[in-house]
């Protein structure tokens, strides 16, 4: 989309390195782009690349039909939409809040919006800044199906795969919870992991091909267990609670050991053990999932 048309204009507020990276994809893909951020000097770059600058937030909003905000959390977003002039200029206008936050923050910033005449769209960026603008990209987006597809040219501009969860404003945040859930309790595990190993004379870099391994392990198994949380059954795979507390055991052992704290692992090992306490000491460890679902 090379012509500088109205439909293909777009505002970016924010421009940490998410923010920046945004920007520059909508740039490289021919959109005219107005930036701001609240701190001056981030956007001489995107300015030396065509990005017009805008001297006010409120400049910035009315300078285009599509706003896409990407901050640090939504009281940030708070901050710098909720003020009069700001809300006045993106009235009739339509914003797509691609900052990280929960899903019943995304849910009143949608009343918000919906309130004061704008057009709303939630949405949660799954991969890392270098990924921007390349097929490796992966965003999620929630809100009004209509208003997705409108703005859906413009937004592939950023790159990689956009999906549309659901007309719920809240769904992509709630993705985005459950999948970071994964990721940095996994990043919590591996730096445990490291502590462990280097107590017992291995070496990240030693460690760190078996490392993959494990990794390779896990989505297969996944997708195994998805099956089995739908159909409510919980089958061992080799593993029943019983073995798996006790595995877990040994970690929370060692790590004890040399002084390591063992924390999360004893939170996992208590809800293993909770289990089989309920009488499930022979189902797979994804039996857990409905212990914790429980009110």
């Amino acid at each position: 989309m090379s012509v500088h048309t109205e439909q293909s204009a777009v505002t970016v507020l924010g421009l940490g390195p998410m923010g920046r990276a945004l920007a520059g994809a909508f740039l490289d893909a021919g959109l005219r782009t107005t930036v701001w951020n609240r701190t001056p000097g981030r956007d001489r770059e995107l300015v030396a690349r065509g990005a017009v600058s805008a001297r006010s937030v409120e400049e910035a909003a009315a300078a285009s039909r599509l706003t896409v905000v990407c901050v640090v959390n939504y009281d940030a977003v708070d901050t710098i939409l909720r003020r009069e002039a700001v809300t006045d200029a993106l009235k009739g206008r339509t914003v797509v809040n691609l900052t990280a936050d929960t899903p019943d923050r995304a849910r009143d910033a949608a009343a918000w919006a919906a309130e004061h005449g704008i057009r709303y769209l939630d949405g949660a960026i799954m991969t890392p800044t270098p990924t921007i603008g390349t097929p490796a990209a992966v965003f999620l987006h929630s809100g009004p199906n209509d208003l997705y597809h409108k703005h859906q040219p413009v937004l592939e501009a950023l790159g990689g795969t956009h999906t549309h969860l659901g007309e719920e404003i809240g769904r992509a945040a709630a993705y985005d919870v459950a999948l970071l859930d994964i990721f940095w309790t996994a990043m919590a595990g591996y730096a445990h992991a490291v502590a462990v190993a280097h107590a017992e004379g291995i070496a990240a870099r030693e460690l760190a091909p078996f490392a993959k391994g494990i990794g390779d392990l896990l989505p297969p198994i996944f997708e195994g267990l998805a099956a089995e949380v739908e159909a409510g059954t919980s089958s061992d795979e080799g593993s029943p609670l019983t073995s798996v507390a006790s595995s877990m055991a040994h970690v929370i052992h060692t790590s004890e050991a040399h002084g390591i704290d063992a924390g999360v692992m004893r939170a996992a090992e208590g809800l293993a053990r909770r289990a089989i306490g309920q009488g499930h000491g022979t189902d797979g460890f994804i039996r857990v999932a409905e212990l914790l679902g429980r009110r």
